[in-house]
């Protein structure tokens, strides 16, 4: 029987954090040539991470290092047969309460106040009571469910597999998507970048939305058509929108959306590195720690689905 302690730490350069998360686990870090799993550290790199799996086979198991996987996506897929993990609902705590900070300051205008630079008149929307759509239904959406609760929200959640969860009104499947965001104050999405769900959010979407709704976006800003939400934000058709991701990623110094008062922008900060340090490590240990004692790992990847 394989040693399943013995870790492959990949490429050079890891941080030190996670090789004492690997060997916290109970681990021995090796060479990929004598390892059985690998704990990939690129943010960015598919064709090394691939390389690396094409020249040893032996290797069963691979860790990836955050919750969207799409960089990696197709060396995923063809290397399915291999059990596959990452992030996937680590960063949900955070993430989910810069996405109700975002909501608040939007829908309270804080934004625009932080801007005029003078006394000005006072407007504003309520999160109390207000009609939520949320798009996903992973970590990120049961921990702002239960952030929400307080405000007594109605909240419909969007998903692709339809199933109860705490905290919504309701929990609809993605042929409802429209019905969601018909007239809804506050939108958020919190849902994994597939072919399917890229341009999510285009014109016809985004008008469905009620006059002074805001789009708060905590997941990738490939999901929402970006000139078409600058336009329709340049048009006054809708609230607003805080961004914490954008496409392209970084946003050019020169675009629109930075000068655009109903617009905040934060630059993909929902989870910093110093939040992620303790999270991930803990991550990696206890999935080296359940390998070994053959327990079920956290994070499963599906590769035919993507995420």
């Amino acid at each position: 029987m394989p040693d399943l302690s013995c870790i492959a730490l990949a490429p050079e350069g890891t941080r030190e954090w996670l090789g004492e998360a690997v060997e916290g686990g109970g681990a021995t870090i090796v060479e990929p040539g004598e390892a059985n799993g690998l704990v990939w550290t690129a943010v960015s790199d598919p064709e090394g991470l691939g390389a690396v799996l094409d020249g040893h086979p032996q290797i069963d198991w691979v860790q990836l290092p955050w919750a969207g996987i799409e960089p990696y996506a197709d060396v995923v897929r063809a290397h399915a047969s291999r059990t596959w993990t990452c992030g996937k609902g680590v960063y949900a705590e955070p993430v989910a309460e810069h996405a109700l900070a975002l909501a608040l300051a939007g829908l309270r205008q804080v934004g625009r106040y932080a801007r005029t630079g003078e006394w000005s008149r006072g407007t504003g929307v309520n999160l109390l009571g207000a009609r939520v759509a949320i798009l996903g239904g992973g970590g990120i959406t049961a921990s702002l469910l239960r952030l929400l609760g307080p405000f007594a929200c109605d909240v419909t959640v969007v998903r692709r597999s339809p199933q109860p969860m705490d905290g919504a009104t309701r929990v609809v499947g993605e042929d409802e998507l429209d019905q969601a965001l018909d007239g809804a104050t506050l939108v958020v999405l919190a849902l994994a970048l597939t072919p399917e769900t890229t341009g999510i959010l285009d014109r016809r979407r985004l008008e469905l939305l009620a006059a002074d709704s805001w789009v708060v976006n905590v997941a990738r800003g490939s999901h929402i058509v970006t000139e078409d939400l600058t336009a329709v934000l340049a048009e006054g058709r809708i609230g607003g929108a805080a961004l914490d991701v954008t496409d392209p990623e970084p946003l050019p110094d020169d675009h629109p959306l930075w000068s655009e008062p109903r617009c905040i922008i934060t630059p993909h900060t929902a989870n910093t590195l110093d939040m992620a340090i303790p999270l991930l490590s803990e991550r990696v240990r206890e999935n080296v720690r359940r390998r070994i004692a053959g327990e079920a790992l956290l994070g499963l990847v599906d590769p035919a689905a993507g995420y």
